[in-house]
């Protein structure tokens, strides 16, 4: 490495940085030997959000969450759905001047509970996260990261001190991450477990993309994987695909796929298992693992319906993992 370059030490790429040049996210620059942070205060996507939209159905319920997101990313996931902004620079993208203390501000005045920093990834805009999330549990909101999972264990350890809960995206085996999201998955196994030493509430995604990571073979090795690292009570969603940015060739993932993907996870010992991008009848519901009575009753991103006593069912008294309150 140059005596002039900087090595970024965020996440699992470690780029070697030159002066005027950019990392692979292409928002963190060296400025004259100083890397510095291109979309600091500066979202390009702010959105209040059912936190179901996350998609979080064990934290906070019912609620809203504001919602933001910069340009950039880590990954590269050949059918990102928010490749607009994620694959793009800042200067590419339309943002707007909202630093750390006006998002709080925003989402006390929305009346939501909680920050999310998702859409493109919180590792992109660590600092500008971090910021916003030791002001957020100042004034008691709670703070959601949706990502992918690649932040290196310094910085996620820094700022699991102030984030409550997470939705992460555990897209595949090691291959899948070479080929399609031009990543690997080992930071995201590490990622996963050093958020559950440092007491972050997770779920988990996975989206099924139709001849890419949807054979019986893939999902066994996923849900194995889960139980392995997580345990038969994390949330797990399964998403559906639609064809978007360079996978326009395939075409959706078919509800076959996604329910047989659900009835497996719940066959080898998953508690709680969704189906999301699907009106998907039983797998919208939260259902007590011990009697199996229906405790939270949802509509797509709507929860009309919450029958948890101090976060247990109703009917046998099983608790159900979650933040409740």
């Amino acid at each position: 490495m140059s005596a002039d370059n900087i090595r970024c030490e965020l996440c699992f790429r470690f780029c070697s940085i030159p002066p005027g040049g950019r990392g692979n996210c292409r928002v963190r620059y060296n400025l004259n030997g100083e890397l510095v942070s291109l979309v600091y205060g500066k979202p390009c996507a702010v959105h209040i959000d059912p936190i179901e939209k996350k998609p979080m159905f064990h934290f906070l319920p019912g609620t809203r969450a504001f919602s933001i997101a910069t340009a950039g990313c880590n990954g590269h996931c050949q059918f990102c759905q928010n490749w607009e902004i994620s694959q793009r620079e800042p200067e590419e993208t339309d943002n707007i001047d909202m630093p750390p203390a006006a998002v709080v501000e925003n989402a006390i005045k929305s009346g939501c509970r909680s920050v999310a920093y998702t859409y493109t990834d919180p590792s992109i805009f660590y600092e500008y996260t971090y910021d916003s999330a030791v002001i957020a549990r100042k004034k008691g909101i709670k703070n959601v990261l949706v990502t992918a999972g690649f932040l290196n264990e310094k910085p996620l350890r820094e700022l699991a001190r102030y984030a409550d809960a997470a939705n992460l995206d555990l897209k595949g085996n090691a291959e899948f991450y070479n080929k399609v999201v031009l990543a690997e998955l080992k930071p995201v196994l590490d990622y996963l477990r050093i958020a559950r030493e440092e007491g972050i509430f997770i779920e988990l995604t996975n989206l099924i993309v139709p001849t890419l990571n949807d054979k019986k073979e893939d999902l066994e090795w996923l849900i194995k994987t889960i139980l392995d690292s997580a345990g038969p009570d994390v949330p797990l969603h399964f998403s559906r695909f639609f064809p978007m940015y360079k996978l326009t060739n395939l075409y959706p993932t078919p509800a076959e796929t996604l329910m047989d993907a659900a009835h497996m996870a719940e066959d080898m010992g998953i508690n709680y298992v969704y189906v999301g991008n699907l009106p998907a009848g039983e797998f919208e519901n939260t259902r007590c693992p011990k009697c199996k009575e229906t405790v939270i009753t949802r509509r797509g991103y709507m929860t009309p319906e919450i029958k948890l006593v101090d976060g247990k069912c109703p009917k046998c008294g099983e608790k159900i993992p979650g933040v409740w309150r």
